[in-house]
């Protein structure tokens, strides 16, 4: 593996800005490059990379995390099992404090709530106690073959105080979804790295074929979304809607088969409803009816709720689809912070809200300016 410093090069970061530069000045016009990718998110965010763009060059949030995607009437679920006393929840540190319809959280049931590290560690956990123990499995592609593994572990060892209650999604779908939607105008990808990494470059193919909208897998090293960009850039320029990867010392185009053979070998598609979004058609996977003793929803005989409530004055539904900054949504840095919490762009450490607030929300600062500014309502207009 390379050394970290190798990504963080001043000499080539200065180089490819350049490059990026002059290639915009050929663009002669403004395009979207949206990442849809936490992680992404977040580099973008702590590199300064927007300020070092052209002002021609715009980059915006998609819904690349999977903490803000998960609904609310999925947290209501998981509180109203928590609340029972009849189970104990295991889950991922960063769901603890994502809100449900009446703004509680599972932080408010720790006493009834286990954080883990990982799948396995929740299975760990099942063996050491004799109660019923549901994991809160939430994810896309990256997480969703590990869960299936475990799921897969438990049945060989006949754990049978184990399941899971799944709000896996899936990315390609999403993106389709926005781009038919039509309402941001996104111009081009910069594709999640982690995911890419199991479902490999060919899911994004018909994307950039249907909506001629080129589609670049990168990386989260400052100089891996830099060059991404000049990437998508001469992409756009030579009239190209090609699926390219950059981030290939991970990623391949087939991905990883045996992930995915495992991942569908107890999941199956269905439809599932994105926080904020609603619902979108072919995005989520449910435990195959071969597996239903490790289902929680069948086990406990309960139901997701198909749609919570959620707090009429937070935007993240909107941020999330590439059609507003952090900044205008009222509550941001004032009711809304990351001690305080009122959406899950905040809540989540990969969110955009979390991102910009700890990055670019001094008002004087460049990237703060020049991304209110590129993506307000009245820009768009």
């Amino acid at each position: 593996m390379l050394p970290e410093s190798r990504f963080r090069s001043e000499k080539l970061a200065k180089a490819l800005v350049s490059r990026i530069e002059a290639l915009a000045i050929r663009l002669k016009r403004k395009i979207n490059i949206m990442e849809v990718c936490g992680t992404h998110t977040m580099a973008i965010a702590r590199y300064g990379i927007r300020s070092l763009l052209p002002k021609n060059i715009h980059l915006i949030s998609g819904p690349g995390c999977p903490v803000c995607v998960t609904d609310e009437g999925y947290i209501d679920t998981a509180l109203e099992l928590a609340k029972s006393g009849k189970v104990k929840i295991t889950t991922f540190g960063d769901m603890m404090r994502v809100p449900g319809s009446d703004g509680d959280s599972l932080s408010d049931y720790s006493d009834r709530v286990k954080v883990v590290y990982s799948p396995q560690d929740a299975l760990s956990f099942a063996k050491e106690t004799n109660e019923p123990v549901v994991f809160l499995a939430v994810g896309f592609e990256t997480t969703a073959p590990t869960v299936a593994a475990t799921v897969l572990l438990a049945r060989k060892q006949n754990i049978q105080n184990f399941s899971i209650l799944s709000a896996h999604k899936l990315i390609p779908p999403a993106m389709e979804a926005l781009l038919s939607a039509g309402k941001a105008k996104i111009d081009a990808f910069i594709c999640p790295g982690h995911v890419s990494t199991i479902i490999g470059s060919k899911p994004y193919e018909p994307l950039a074929a249907k909506y001629k909208t080129p589609c670049v897998v990168t990386g989260f090293e400052p100089l891996d979304i830099l060059q991404a960009i000049s990437m998508i850039l001469s992409q756009t320029l030579s009239n190209r809607s090609d699926v390219e990867i950059q981030y290939r010392r991970v990623v391949n185009p087939d991905g990883n088969p045996k992930a995915l053979e495992v991942m569908y070998s107890v999941f199956e598609v269905e439809n599932a409803s994105w926080r904020g979004i609603g619902e979108i058609p072919k995005t989520g996977l449910r435990v195959k009816d071969e597996f239903k003793e490790y289902d929680a929803e069948r086990k406990f005989s309960i139901k997701v709720h198909p749609k919570g409530k959620s707090d009429k004055r937070c935007i993240c539904g909107l941020i999330m689809q590439g059609l507003r900054p952090p900044p205008n949504c009222k509550l941001f840095g004032k009711e809304c912070t990351p001690t305080k919490p009122v959406g899950p762009c905040m809540v989540s450490s990969e969110g955009s809200c979390a991102a910009f607030y700890k990055y670019s929300r001094d008002d004087h600062s460049l990237t703060h300016r020049k991304y209110v500014r590129r993506n307000s309502t009245k820009t768009r207009q």
